[in-house]
């Protein structure tokens, strides 16, 4: 059964005439900052933006002429990480009241990248106060739940018409520096190491940017976060992917738009949508009737 997603001016929901098996995730290019969370915070806007996927979602501007259905983040992710689940906070991040739900933080989570964006480096705290239950419950209702109802929703319709879907998590990401692992690779293909897809979908997104051509990784140093960690069920037939892309593919130094970046990339991922339409998953990656 689908679930019903959530009405919000949060998200945007773009569908084509006639769905196909694949969902495009935006959730991190959001520019849109409400008064209440520009009241809320402690530095300037042009620090939260910083949070942004800067327009990553230029790069699917031929998504749902591909046949893809896309859920984009309309609100930016300093208002909630629709990447992180709804556990994901530091308790020193949160108010006295909300720290015995957050007991067992992760690497991001104590860097301040929870569910709620709460510190940056440079920064320090974004905002005037530590998030309260309030704050926590507005930015989920709003923004985060509707955002994953919206995803499974697409996903359920693709999985009931075509018997398998397919989820691109898309973003973006600064280059890999030289002393991390993955430098000098300029997309990543995660899908938290063999877990949330098939080997087939892996291996023709992989092909794909090899064509571009463009050096690639897979799970270095991004294996994938929440959405495809929730969403993909490959035994199910539901296949979730997260590829980030260099921004330095397509935006200029001040993280503005370049127009030819932007076109090389809208058409690769145009064309690497077009084909994952037509894809078929082998027999071992479909459900299996006795499920």
């Amino acid at each position: 059964m689908r679930s019903r997603p959530l009405s919000s001016t949060a998200i945007a929901v773009n569908r084509p005439a006639l769905i196909g098996p694949v969902v495009v995730s935006i959730p991190h290019a959001g520019r849109l900052y409400p008064p209440e969370i520009l009241a809320a915070a402690r530095v300037a806007q042009a620090d939260l933006q910083r949070l942004e996927d800067s327009w990553c979602d230029l790069i699917a501007a031929g998504a749902v002429g591909a046949g893809a259905t896309v859920i984009q983040g309309i609100w930016a992710r300093a208002v909630a990480d629709c990447n992180r689940g709804e556990g994901q906070m530091a308790p020193g991040e949160v108010a006295v009241s909300l720290r015995a739900q957050f007991s067992a933080p992760g690497r991001k989570e104590r860097a301040g990248l929870g569910v709620v964006p709460t510190r940056l480096a440079d920064c320090g705290p974004l905002w005037k106060k530590p998030i309260d239950q309030a704050a926590l419950q507005w930015r989920l209702e709003l923004f985060h739940r509707p955002y994953h109802a919206a995803l499974a929703d697409a996903l359920a319709a693709a999985l009931d018409r075509f018997g398998y879907a397919v989820l691109i998590d898309l973003h973006s990401m600064p280059p890999v520096p030289v002393s991390q692992p993955g430098h000098g690779t300029r997309v990543v293909v995660g899908d938290h190491f063999g877990v949330t897809a098939g080997e087939w979908l892996v291996e023709q997104i992989i092909t794909s940017v090899q064509r571009l051509p463009q050096s690639v990784s897979r799970n270095v140093p991004y294996a994938g976060g929440h959405i495809v960690r929730a969403h993909g069920r490959p035994a199910q037939g539901v296949h979730a992917v997260q590829i980030e892309i260099d921004r330095s593919l397509y935006l200029t130094s001040d993280r503005r738009p370049d127009a030819a970046g932007v076109a090389r990339m809208a058409h690769w991922f145009a064309a690497l949508l077009n084909a994952l339409a037509q894809a078929r998953p082998g027999a071992a990656a479909m459900p299996q009737a006795a499920e």
